[in-house]
């Protein structure tokens, strides 16, 4: 039976940080089954769960203290489950684009909230904007829709929503 651990870890950006963290996981026989890894400023982050056998797994965890103050990382896990299917929700993409401004990030997920939908994955930016400088916000996240919610009136809501506050927006289903 599998097991499944998500490890988080934070640090100063540098190189071999990666390897490092994988050499640990096989060294202990564990499998990296799912991660997200950024550089942040000057910092490094990453999410990742793996998979292994109860020991492997255990063996994992008694390691992470000593690798942490080896990679000067500040390093945090938590067992889980695997997620079980969603089967009555279809994924779908939602696009954002903006002059930035506080509360973007907020009022984009108390709309989805308040529908009932779930946003599994989420990424934003800022940059400056060719010709004019302005700094601009980009959103992209993928959230679940229930199969209750009818997708033209959830698509045409989201519309005003983002019409209101000024916001270029699409949504459209999933693509691998």
């Amino acid at each position: 039976m599998e097991h499944y651990l998500v490890i988080s870890a934070l640090g100063e950006d540098r190189t071999g940080i990666i390897d490092e963290l994988a050499k640990a996981a096989s060294e202990a026989r564990c499998n990296i089954a799912d991660s997200r890894m950024v550089v942040m400023g000057l910092e490094f982050a990453i999410v990742m769960m793996l998979s292994g056998t109860w020991d492997a797994i255990a063996k994992l965890e008694a390691q992470l203290p000593a690798l942490g103050r080896k990679l000067d990382l500040i390093l945090s896990s938590k067992r889980t489950q695997l997620r079980p299917a969603q089967k009555e929700a279809l994924p779908y993409h939602v696009h954002v684009i903006a002059l930035d401004n506080p509360g973007i990030v907020h009022e984009i997920a108390n709309f989805f909230a308040s529908q009932g939908i779930n946003i599994e994955a989420m990424e934003t930016s800022t940059y400056a904007a060719p010709h004019t400088g302005s700094q601009m916000f980009a959103l992209g996240m993928t959230v679940n829709v229930p199969g209750r919610v009818h997708i033209a009136s959830l698509r045409e809501s989201f519309m005003v929503f983002c019409d209101d506050r000024n916001l270029d927006a699409m949504i459209e289903p999933f693509k691998a």
